[in-house]
């Protein structure tokens, strides 16, 4: 039996996903999250086998999930699942240390295929994906950049760059600084707009 934690901000897409993949025999969800911390903390207490991770989660995103995992619960293999089928997210879940991308479109059969490729210690990418990442234009941000935009989505259009800085662990004006380098890169005024241009090409 391969034991699972499932996470998914969405109760409803978590709760279908769940019952999809417990009709299979050799499957078993043995806990649901609906956020990335708690993602972690299921992961800690179940020590599934492995780990099936939505991207766009409160708190920790999957990627950051995955890291954590990659770090301290290494035998746990992660699958993320995400209607986000962008290159840049494929590139930063891989880099996490995910072992299979899938598309939230893709039927639930593949998915659980895919769990027990990654449990046999494969690996899974979807396959048109996989080449638009190989031809999409490189991203001119550094990681640094990218981190603070992330940021930029999280605390929403409202919050200061006091906010982002506690979530990035860095000062208010070294926070400034990564924003205006960023918007300058991209060519646009804001910083939603930076972040709206980063998501459209695929790098967050």
């Amino acid at each position: 039996m391969i034991r699972l934690v499932l996470a998914d901000d969405e109760s409803l897409t978590r709760g279908a996903v769940g019952a999809l993949l417990n009709l299979e025999a050799d499957l078993t969800v043995v806990a649901e999250a609906s956020s990335g911390d708690e993602a972690v903390a299921a992961i800690a207490a179940q020590e599934p086998d492995v780990a099936v991770l939505d991207v766009e989660m409160p708190g920790l995103d999957g990627a950051e999930v995955a890291q954590w995992v990659q770090a301290n619960a290494p035998g746990v293999r992660c699958i993320v699942l995400t209607r986000h089928a962008r290159p840049g997210v494929l590139r930063r879940a891989l880099a996490a240390g995910a072992a299979g991308f899938v598309t939230k479109s893709a039927p639930a059969s593949l998915l659980a295929d895919v769990i027990r490729r990654v449990h046999g210690g494969g690996r899974y990418v979807d396959p048109d994906l996989a080449m638009t990442a190989l031809t999409t234009e490189d991203c001119p941000l550094t990681e640094r950049e990218l981190q603070v935009l992330r940021s930029v989505g999280q605390v929403g259009p409202a919050g200061t760059a006091g906010d982002i800085a506690a979530r990035v662990h860095l000062s208010a004006g070294t926070v400034r600084n990564y924003l205006s380098s960023a918007m300058q890169k991209l060519g646009v005024a804001t910083r939603v707009e930076a972040l709206e241009r980063a998501r459209d090409h695929g790098w967050l």
